[in-house]
């Protein structure tokens, strides 16, 4: 695979379009490219790809808010969860085989594509937070782990803890970050990342920089709305070519 002439403007592609969505949206890099890698390799080779792309991005996003000293001290029980949950989850990425870890990804793009389009927002009390924090924590890790996505439901909780804009975004940017470092660790520990893997995630870099670069300037010309709703039927049907692939 590594040695096709498609691969590596596959992997460009890929990640271009997933920093433009993340340009745009403000999230989404992870799944987007995933879900787009996972059509032509194993989740565990993609997961292992999107490490130093995911980091650059998410660095950026968590550390240009004011906000990280106070949000870490608000959200650590769920980081901590993200990172044992993802320890676990890692082992099922690795050992499955493909096939099924797709359908597991495939499931994972489909419930969250579905919940953003039409699940309604939440609001949550602060007394749930100390027992909630850590079991959404533990869930998203696991499903982080075992798919390389890092949105459910650690977005929809964080959303419904109704911080304001800034402190939103850089809430998303501090979960991804420590997402990603679990994950990579988790792979790591299972030996599903390699020299190889971690030349190839360097060099996806690039494209994902460019393609945030340019979503960040289509974001003032197009309804976000609108866009948000066509990139999420683009998850569903992503999520169901990968769901259904293995009883074809």
């Amino acid at each position: 695979m590594y040695e096709s002439s498609f691969f590596l403007p596959l992997v460009a592609l890929a990640f271009f379009a997933a920093g433009g969505v993340k340009g745009i949206t403000g999230m989404g890099l992870p799944t987007v490219a995933m879900g787009l890698l996972g059509t032509a390799m194993p989740p565990a080779a993609a997961a292992a790809m999107l490490v130093l792309p995911s980091l650059a991005t998410n660095a950026w996003q968590l550390f240009a808010g004011p906000a990280m000293a106070r949000l870490w001290r608000r959200l650590w029980p769920m980081l901590l969860g993200i990172v044992v949950g993802t320890a676990g989850g890692a082992a099922l990425l690795v050992r499955a085989a493909p096939s099924w870890s797709g359908l597991a990804l495939g499931l994972a793009l489909l419930g969250y594509a579905g919940y953003a389009l039409w699940a309604p927002p939440l609001s949550l009390p602060s007394r749930l937070e100390p027992w909630l924090s850590p079991l959404v924590g533990l869930t998203t890790g696991v499903i982080t782990g075992a798919t390389g996505v890092f949105v459910m439901p650690a977005v929809p909780y964080l959303q419904a803890l109704r911080l304001d804009k800034d402190e939103l975004v850089q809430a998303l940017g501090l979960s991804f970050t420590v997402s990603t470092l679990a994950l990579a660790a988790g792979l790591l520990a299972h030996g599903a990342l390699r020299v190889e893997q971690v030349s190839l995630s360097a060099l996806a870099i690039a494209p994902a920089l460019a393609g945030m670069w340019l979503g960040q300037q289509v974001r003032a010309r197009i309804s976000a709305k609108r866009f948000r709703q066509c990139f999420l039927l683009f998850l569903m049907l992503l999520g169901l070519e990968l769901t259904v692939r293995p009883f074809l």
